[in-house]
C-alpha cells in the first residue's frame, strides 16, 4: 500500500508543478504589450480551463462511485 502514495505523491508533485508552469506562461500572455486580444478570447481560455479544473475535482470526489444517485 506504501508504494501506492509514494507513487502519489510522486506524481502528484511532479503533474502540479507543470500544470503552474504552464499557468504561469498562459498569464504571459496577459501582457498587451506584446500579445493583442479580446474580451472574448480569454474568456474562452477561462471557460474551458474553468471546465477542466472542474472535471479534474469531480474525478476526486466520484472516487469510488458508479455515478448513480441514491434514492430511496
Amino acid at each position: 500500500m506504501r508504494d501506492k502514495r509514494e507513487k502519489f505523491v510522486e506524481l502528484a508533485e511532479k503533474r502540479v508543478n507543470n500544470i503552474l508552469k504552464q499557468l504561469e506562461l498562459v498569464g504571459n500572455l496577459g501582457n498587451k504589450s506584446n500579445y493583442e486580444y479580446t474580451e472574448e478570447d480569454y474568456r474562452k481560455m477561462f471557460q474551458v480551463i474553468d471546465k477542466g479544473i472542474r472535471q479534474m475535482k469531480k474525478r476526486f470526489e466520484d472516487t469510488g462511485s458508479d455515478g448513480k444517485k441514491f434514492k430511496l
